[in-house]
């Protein structure tokens, strides 16, 4: 095969609109005749429906909703039983291991599941269950203070 042979991909050209009768899009340019659409500088919000009542306000909105809601990430002890023995547990060293996904936001620890081994837990809450299960084990359980 020589250089010369070499076939070049059909590139589509652009429609050059507004460029005369001849064109198939001159005059209005594909815009109509009249209205809002047909004005330069006319932008219109994905969500607007031509002056119908929107989706989000057509929607029954429906119980109350908190602005200030509590959003904990749960731990089961049953995730926390795959630790080795005698670490502390920390929202850091949950982070490392892919236990939780944000060490900023508030971690609670859930009791379900059952632990054997003695661990030091640090996190934002604990249930009360977790507390009896990880205090029966021999670890000890402390609520991290993120006042400061």
């Amino acid at each position: 095969m020589q250089i010369g042979e070499l076939n070049v991909p059909h590139k589509k050209q652009r429609k050059r609109i507004g460029r005369g009768p001849g064109s198939g899009s001159g005059k209005t340019a594909g815009r109509g005749h009249n209205g809002q659409r047909s004005r330069s500088g006319y932008s219109r919000r994905p969500w607007f429906e031509g002056g119908q009542m929107p989706l989000q306000r057509r929607v029954p909105k429906r119980g109350f909703h908190p602005l200030n809601k509590l959003y904990y990430q749960l731990i089961n002890l049953a995730s926390l039983e795959k630790i080795d023995e005698g670490k502390v547990v920390d929202l850091a060293y949950m982070k490392e291991i892919g236990l939780i996904k944000n060490a900023d936001k508030k971690v609670k620890i859930l009791g379900n599941g059952e632990l054997t081994k003695k661990l030091v837990v640090h996190a934002d809450a604990f249930s009360k269950s977790a507390i009896e299960k990880i205090a029966k084990a021999g670890g000890e359980t402390s609520v991290v203070d993120r006042s400061a």
